[in-house]
């Protein structure tokens, strides 16, 4: 016959709280899972991806352009965006004619889908990001909603959860999420 005593009890009941406390402070601090929905990070995230996002690393660093970072939607904050930071704090975007401008460099974006234009018109800007903000697009511009539309506008610093770091599944598709080299040296 099995008997449990009641110190195996008890170690069971510590391990189990150990790892809930363990979980707890790595998903609040560290590194959380991320579900992509929707298609305006297409083609470089699609609908139904998972992702996990490093929450550490924005504490020791800025986010940079090129950087995918998943936010709090600004008007309601229990909703959660992914896009690319295009703009940094001070930074002049202007979009003419599908073309993007950062401080008046166009940008060659190989990695988007489509044109680039303003919210409801051709053309947006020129703007300039406002201090400890940042100016996002997805890369399928002509379906994100993001800093060009009022209700998104230019990101707090304190919204953002983190920076899109792993893709996990589907398995077939895992890897790091890099920065476009395009982007690399702005």
């Amino acid at each position: 016959m099995f008997t449990v005593r009641a110190s195996e009890i008890r170690e069971y009941i510590e391990a189990f709280v150990v790892a809930v406390v363990l979980a707890l402070f790595i998903i609040t601090f560290v590194a959380q899972s991320f579900l992509v929905q929707g298609s305006s990070m297409e083609p470089s995230l699609t609908d139904g991806q998972r992702l996990m996002v490093d929450k550490l690393s924005f504490r020791f660093r800025d986010p940079a352009i090129g950087d995918i970072i998943v936010f709090q939607y600004p008007t309601d904050p229990r909703r959660r965006f992914i896009k690319r930071v295009m703009g940094l704090p001070g930074d002049e975007i202007l979009i003419k004619e599908g073309q993007l401008f950062v401080n008046g460099h166009r940008l060659v974006e190989e990695y988007i889908n489509g044109p680039t234009y303003g919210a409801y018109t051709r053309d947006y800007g020129p703007v300039v990001v406002p201090a400890d903000s940042y100016f996002v697009l997805g890369d399928n511009r002509r379906n994100s909603d993001d800093s060009r539309y009022p209700d998104v506008s230019f990101v707090p610093r304190g919204l953002i959860v983190g920076r899109a770091l792993l893709l996990y599944w589907p398995v077939v598709e895992a890897g790091v999420v890099r920065v476009p080299d395009e982007l690399r040296d702005l």
